[in-house]
């Protein structure tokens, strides 16, 4: 539940509500605005605890969260939540772009593109070293060497690093080389890796699931925040349905929805969305149509000699096009409001 506490609200009245709050089980979460103090509790509520809160001294109203999020929503939070990556802020209006290769497939080759990405406009660096894959007999990822290489790329580029954690005994390690740490669709709902990233002092990139609804994947983002990790941005890349044509079906429609929904960033993944390298400009396009906070794109210099995912990545000039298009666009929406 919400409590709205009065304008004028005096600092003992505050905390008498805070205390109050602790008393009866409630994780307390304080927003203290220009005018008015918020505070969230999170816990058991009950209709005669309602009612108990609302004749505090100081209280102005409460207001119960119907969402089986809680501190994910939007009522918890009213202000949009701004993620800090590296030097690069996600949710304040600008648009980021991520880009690299699927997977760090050597140090010379993985620096040669980094460095591209960044001279056409990335403004992070993505790359996977441990590669969850369908088949145990793909390309598994260079692992710690491939953060090594990652790290090397970022520190050269002056880009923020994005990398796959799959595996809760792996996040001390991974912590050591990248900015922010992904989760991919298959370990969406890995409760326990989920709790374990609620932990961490780094931003969570958080990937839906192929077959998720939008609310078991807010649900995903409330493990995490729950757990004392506030820095979660959601990453729609597209879900399974019955088109066989592309990859999956990139759902746009999530983007307004998260952003209802929730005070969470959202990024899009045009690539893994479509599988088609053709498709990616305009999906990419239509992402920054629907109001997302950036997005994240696959690019190689030679697709078809890539470990993986090579049919849906972008050469580097068909990422410099891409880019070109999408800044035109974000500046043409900011023209407009």
């Amino acid at each position: 539940m919400i409590i709205v506490m009065e304008r004028n609200a005096a600092v003992g009245e505050i905390s008498r509500v805070e205390e109050k709050l602790q008393e009866h089980g409630f994780k307390v979460h304080m927003s203290v605005g220009v005018e008015r103090t918020i505070i969230g509790g999170v816990g058991e509520r009950t209709a005669a605890i309602m009612e108990m809160f609302e004749t505090l001294p100081g209280v102005e109203r409460v207001v119960p969260i119907v969402q089986p999020f809680k501190m994910a929503s939007r009522e918890f939070q009213p202000d949009s939540t701004l993620v800090k990556v590296g030097n690069v802020t996600v949710g304040d209006g600008s648009m980021q772009i991520i880009a690299g290769p699927c997977a760090v497939e050597g140090r010379h080759k993985f620096l040669e593109i980094a460095g591209k990405v960044k001279e056409a406009g990335a403004t992070m660096l993505r790359g996977g070293a441990f590669k969850p894959r369908t088949s145990p007999y793909s390309f598994q990822g260079l692992e710690e060497r491939g953060l090594e290489i990652l790290a090397e790329a970022g520190q050269v580029t002056g880009l923020p690093v994005v990398t796959e954690i799959m595996d809760p005994r792996l996040i001390d390690l991974v912590e050591k080389y990248a900015d922010m740490l992904q989760v991919g669709a298959r370990n969406m709902q890995n409760f326990f890796l989920l709790r374990e990233l609620g932990k961490s002092s780094k931003p969570v990139l958080l990937k839906r699931g192929a077959s998720a609804t939008i609310e078991e994947w807010i649900m995903a983002a409330e493990y995490i925040i729950s757990s004392g990790n506030p820095n979660v941005i959601m990453c729609e890349r597209g879900i399974r349905t019955f088109e066989t044509y592309t990859r999956n079906t990139l759902d746009l429609s999530a983007v307004p929805l998260i952003k209802q929904l929730t005070h969470l960033p959202v990024i899009v993944d045009p690539s893994h969305g479509t599988g088609k390298w053709k498709l990616v400009k305009p999906m990419a396009m239509a992402a920054v149509g629907s109001g997302c906070d950036g997005i994240m794109v696959e690019v190689h210099q030679n697709p078809s000699e890539a470990m993986s995912d090579g049919p849906q990545s972008l050469k580097p000039e068909g990422f410099q096009d891409l880019v070109k298009g999408v800044k035109q666009l974000h500046w043409a929406m900011n023209m407009e409001q």
